[in-house]
């Protein structure tokens, strides 16, 4: 009899500890629904099939650590790798395009993010007491780089996170840069690819003092699926650099097209949308359209030289006012009617600038490319009279336009000289002014050195001995 009774004793404790147990199941099972019934009671807590854990008390920081503790990493992960100042600046918020602005940063790194502050460590410290928090990168899954082209700084390098935050460190100390990228770039190489774990890690520390059945459904929720602002964010990260390259090809191809369907000048020209030019254009070309060999803006600047110019002092050595010279150029280029008498341009330096501004910018100068070297072998020659004889030979040769400007240019020099006690201007004085305007080698990476001492001597010469080379006879 004895024997049975503790049989049946036996049978019983067994049947209630089953149904304690299916209690717990039932209870667990509707947690969602019942949050007030579930967070006062007393009972076990299953976290795998048939695995029991010990009773939880009914705190709910109790509870919390109970839980976190095999989900929360350890606290030496959260140590301070390495920390000091770095010039950084951002980029890039969320995707969104920031303008570049750098500036001094306390960098702190840890084993999964970076933090940046604006003093150092201990003054930091003591903001977030305060209630200040620093900005912060989560290291999970993000990209370090070095970006020489996004800044003129020299040892720049740059951090992308999956969030589309982009950020630009730098510091003019080599070893110092190098060292900070191998670090963040260990960081990141020791972190999970995968930011949804290191996210769910991170949820799950900000609800330490969370109730237990909060934690409990944030948790089971987590395990089943990835939220889908991570996998978005991951996605994000994928189609951001994909976009990049897609817009680069698409600019590129845009701008293919707008050169190749551009309209030629002559097009221009036809339609009136671009006028000819003086400035800049051929002597020829400039001679052929005003039915001349002698453009008619060299004309003009003579005329006013010579009405107003010859015995003013440094005549075409000094330089007229840049911006005014610009404004005739203008002018003359638009083909409105030019009065060098108007009063904004009583300064005669204008004008002479003006005119040296002419010839200077012609494509080919006036002694024209093929002729320089022939002009060069001539000034070598040691028998002055046959100096003369094969300058004079070659500018009958040249082409009309520019023979004839050069015999009424020389021609108004000829009066400048002339005047030289009062303007101060010599034969020499004009050749170095004239000589590597009117006369340069196609070439002239050579021996420019050489090339100006024969540009001078030759438009000396010309000056000196203008008569024997044009004639007397003036246009």
């Amino acid at each position: 009899m004895q024997k049975s009774t503790n049989s049946d004793t036996s049978v019983e404790t067994l049947n209630s500890t089953r149904q304690g147990t299916g209690a717990v199941q039932m209870r667990i099972k509707n947690a969602n629904s019942h949050h007030d019934r579930l967070s006062q009671s007393k009972s076990m807590i299953l976290t795998d099939v048939g695995k029991v854990i010990e009773p939880i008390s009914r705190h709910r920081r109790n509870h919390s650590q109970h839980v976190l503790k095999d989900v929360i990493p350890p606290l030496e992960q959260l140590m301070v790798e390495k920390e000091g100042y770095l010039q950084k600046a951002k980029i890039a918020d969320g995707g969104k395009k920031l303008r570049k602005n750098w500036s001094t940063s306390w960098i702190v790194l840890s084993s999964r993010k970076l933090e940046f502050y604006k003093e150092s460590k201990q003054q930091a410290l003591s903001n977030m007491k305060t209630g200040h928090k620093p900005e912060s990168v989560d290291l999970c899954g993000a990209h370090i780089e070095w970006a020489k082209e996004k800044s003129s700084r020299k040892n720049v390098f740059q951090i992308t996170t999956v969030s589309g935050n982009e950020f630009l460190l730098q510091s003019d100390i080599d070893f110092i840069i190098l060292d900070w990228f191998h670090a963040i770039k260990n960081a990141i190489d020791r972190l999970p690819k995968d930011p949804s774990g290191s996210s769910r890690n991170l949820e799950l520390f900000k609800i330490q003092r969370s109730s237990s059945t909060e934690l409990l459904s944030h948790y089971d929720n987590d395990t089943k699926e990835p939220k889908p602002e991570h996998r978005k964010s991951l996605m994000f990260r994928l189609h951001h650099s994909a976009s990049d390259t897609s817009d680069k090809n698409r600019v590129k191809s845009r701008l293919k097209k707008f050169i190749t369907r551009r309209p030629s000048l002559k097009t221009l020209q036809e339609k009136g949308l671009i006028k000819d030019q003086i400035f800049g254009s051929h002597l020829h070309t400039v001679c052929e359209r005003e039915n001349s060999t002698v453009p008619r803006f060299v004309k003009q600047c003579i005329e006013a030289v010579e009405k107003r110019g010859l015995d003013v002092d440094g005549i075409y050595r000094v330089s007229g006012n840049l911006a005014t010279i610009q404004k005739l150029r203008f002018i003359v280029n638009q083909e409105e009617k030019l009065n060098l008498d108007d009063s904004q341009w009583e300064d005669i330096h204008v004008v002479t600038g003006a005119l040296k501004m002419f010839f200077r910018e012609l494509p080919e100068p006036l002694f024209p490319y093929s002729f320089f070297q022939r002009f060069v072998e001539a000034i070598k020659k040691q028998d002055y009279s046959t100096r003369i004889e094969t300058i004079k030979s070659l500018v009958q040769k040249l082409p009309p336009p520019n023979r004839d400007t050069m015999k009424i240019l020389f021609g108004h020099l000829t009066k400048i000289v002339a005047r030289a006690s009062k303007n101060l201007m010599s034969t020499q004085s004009l050749g170095i002014v004239f000589g590597p305007t009117l006369l340069r080698a196609e070439d002239e990476m050579g021996n420019m050195a050489i090339h100006m001492v024969y540009q001078n001597q030759i438009a000396e010469l010309m000056l000196s001995e203008y008569n024997e080379i044009f004639g007397s006879e003036e246009d």
